[in-house]
């Protein structure tokens, strides 16, 4: 309970960006007011400038803030993939705002370029106010940058590459200043002007080109890239197409896998869970992952794998399937597990029907021969006798194998009744540069051994591992 408690406390990233958001306008509002005061009292008209181009950085806040509550909207009819893209219109429109404040101070430089020129006769205090400010915007600069790379926002990427623009024109403005101040060099405002100018229309062209590579679904990722990390997969294996779009802090990946014909609904969920467990170990800001599947055309025909498609559509289940060349054609063996506590009539009719669905879908099966058999239920109680009995075979079957493969390390052994005897299952540890075909001899050769020695023994099941 105290996780769960925990966990709802704390804030959600959306929440996050917010108040970041928020601190940033409020600081921004202060810095504006402020340049735009002491500018119009001091008469110096780049201080009122710069005051004016913190405005447009407090009102990208509002922009910022109103996208953001809209971004974190969960999907809804009208915007089934949800409402990320306003965060990116956001952005989009952050980088116009630069580009307007690029061409304000063009506007500014090309009028004092054609002007005549002014003695300017600035006061401390105004050096006071910009020192200030500057400080200020800094450390909103800092404080948005860091909370951008932790919470991956490129919201607040944007809006702190503007923060930064402001820096440098509030650098330039205190430089030409200072040299107005000390030389009376009334160019040296326009001229730090026009280098500040080349600084925002790059911030501006990194602001752009990042949010409209988004809107108009440029990949995020090499589909070469996911290809390899999904094929990488035990369970896949060939991925037909792997497409992703959207922004570094919510991807959406598609993939196309290819698999046999004959597998079911839960063995494809199974590899489309294994897909994206991977997927979200390899990329941070994974948003969605749609996972296709599409048949593969093949020559060879896996009968189990068929035999076990047509099982599962019945709500059975088939285990030790075995193809052989009969008399009269292809003969199919094998185990069928019917539900327990039903008739032998009922299992009989359930068992016909998976046979006469195995005949239509292999025409070229001449035979199928089935035993059926009931699930086992994990929830069994055994009765005191059945607990004897279980403690002997384990005890038994252990000494069996232990004396006649000392080399190997048995363990885990596991006996639960079935209905004609008794069903064994254990591990084996052997050694990790053994062949898989060695390993598979010496678990054959165990079965035959604990079978011919203990007659209750109905099923055996050995699961081989390496040592470590």
């Amino acid at each position: 309970m105290t996780s769960v408690v925990k966990a709802l406390s704390q804030p959600n990233k959306g929440d996050e960006v917010r108040q970041v958001l928020v601190i940033t306008l409020v600081l921004n509002i202060l810095v504006a007011v402020s340049k735009i005061v002491i500018g119009a009292w001091s008469g110096v008209l780049s201080i009122s400038a710069d005051g004016v181009n913190s405005l447009v950085d407090a009102s990208s806040n509002v922009i910022a803030l109103f996208a953001n509550r809209l971004a974190n909207r969960p999907p809804d009819a009208d915007h089934p993939y949800g409402h990320r893209r306003f965060e990116t219109i956001a952005a989009l429109l952050i980088g116009a705002f630069l580009l307007l404040t690029a061409f304000e101070l063009i506007s500014t430089v090309i009028e004092r370029l054609q002007g005549t020129h002014e003695t300017l006769v600035i006061a401390p205090l105004a050096f006071v106010v910009m020192i200030v400010t500057l400080a200020v915007n800094i450390f909103v600069n800092t404080y948005e940058t860091r909370a951008a790379n932790r919470l991956n926002s490129e919201l607040l990427s944007a809006d702190a590459a503007h923060t930064r623009s402001d820096i440098f024109v509030t650098i330039s403005v205190l430089v030409s200043m200072g040299l107005v101040a000390v030389f009376q060099w009334s160019w040296a405002d326009t001229a730090a002007t026009i280098v500040i100018i080349g600084f925002i229309l790059k911030a501006a062209w990194e602001v752009l080109s990042r949010t409209t590579r988004v809107l108009v679904d440029t990949a995020p990722f090499d589909p070469q890239q996911l290809i390899e990390w999904v094929q990488a997969l035990p369970s896949v294996e060939h991925v037909v197409r792997a497409r992703s779009r959207g922004s570094l802090d919510a991807v959406q990946v598609d993939i196309d896998v290819q698999v046999a014909p004959a597998m079911t609904a839960a063995q494809t969920q199974a590899i489309g869970s294994a897909i994206r467990a991977e997927l979200e170990r390899k990329i941070t800001g994974l948003a969605e992952v749609e996972v296709h599947f599409v048949p593969a055309e093949t020559d060879q025909t896996d009968y189990a794998l068929l035999t076990r498609a047509r099982a599962d559509a019945l709500g059975l289940a088939t285990h030790e399937v075995f193809l052989r060349e009969g008399q009269k054609g292809k003969v199919l063996e094998m185990h069928v597990e019917v539900p327990a506590g039903q008739t032998l009539q009922e299992a009989h009719q359930q068992v016909s029907q998976l046979e006469a669905d195995v005949r239509d879908h292999l025409p070229e099966v001449a035979e199928v021969i089935t035993h059926i058999e009931p699930a086992h239920s994990p929830t069994a109680v055994f009765s005191e006798d059945q607990q004897q009995q279980i403690a002997a075979l384990k005890a038994g079957a252990a000494e069996l194998l232990r004396d006649n493969f000392p080399q190997a390390d048995w363990h885990h052994f596991e006996v639960f009744p079935t209905l004609m005897g008794f069903t064994l299952t254990m591990h084996v540890t052997l050694p990790a540069q053994i062949s898989v075909e060695a390993a598979h001899q010496i678990a054959e050769s165990a079965e035959t051994l604990l079978k011919a020695r203990i007659a209750l023994l109905e099923r055996i099941t050995i699961h081989t591992e390496p040592a470590e």
